[in-house]
């Protein structure tokens, strides 16, 4: 990772809308995620590799750097 890759992303409920800001793995991939406010289990969107891509304000740290993502 460089000095530039961002390892926080706000991720939003798709169903309810809470937002929460959320530290990102560095070295993996993250497939899922429960909502704190109403319990949805968030899982990436077809096309994308993790949760980050799909519900967050910022990419995951892979995709930031290089385009693609290795998990």
């Amino acid at each position: 990772m460089t000095q530039d890759t961002v390892t926080h992303s706000t991720l939003t409920c798709p169903g309810c809308g809470h937002a929460s800001l959320q530290e990102m793995p560095t070295d993996a991939c993250l497939f899922f995620f429960s909502c704190p406010s109403c319990a949805a289990q968030l899982r990436p969107l077809a096309g994308d590799c993790c949760v980050f891509c799909s519900y967050g304000d910022t990419p995951c740290p892979p995709i930031q750097v290089g385009g693609t993502c290795g998990c």
